[in-house]
């Protein structure tokens, strides 16, 4: 049975981005809709709503599109069925694992971040409480 498809505006309710940032992402290769209605329209499945999701998830990581795209990549051939070349997998999954990394490395920047964001708005807090 075929993937459900959907329009772009479904797309952008389930994704949360833009219809511009789903059509960006369309120009710059990143997130190609599975198809086109007869009327031209734009259609999207699960697994292109999945792609979106991933790159959702890695814009506020501060990661480039070329990267973006990179991953996309490994892992579309690491689910693929084609056979892979000798090493093949490995390098795929240790290219995973140093997404990971830098992924897990970004988290924690912005963990530090926000304490330092919280800290801030307290002593705002504070002060504004002592002038009452």
């Amino acid at each position: 049975m075929a993937e459900r498809q959907m329009q772009i505006g479904e797309a952008a309710e389930r994704t949360g981005l833009s219809l511009r940032t789903i059509r960006h992402y369309e120009d710059v290769g990143l997130v190609i809709p599975s198809a086109r209605s007869k009327g031209g329209f734009r259609l999207y499945t699960e697994t292109d709503v999945e792609r979106l999701m991933v790159v959702r998830r890695m814009k506020p990581l501060d990661f480039s599109l070329e990267e973006m795209r990179d991953l996309l990549e490994a892992t579309d051939r690491l689910a693929s069925p084609e056979p892979m070349e000798d090493g093949e997998r490995e390098r795929l999954r240790k290219r995973l694992d140093s997404y990971l990394t830098a992924a897990e490395a970004r988290c924690e920047t912005l963990r530090a971040q926000l304490t330092a964001a919280e800290d801030f708005a307290a002593t705002l807090r504070r002060h504004q409480a002592s002038d009452t």
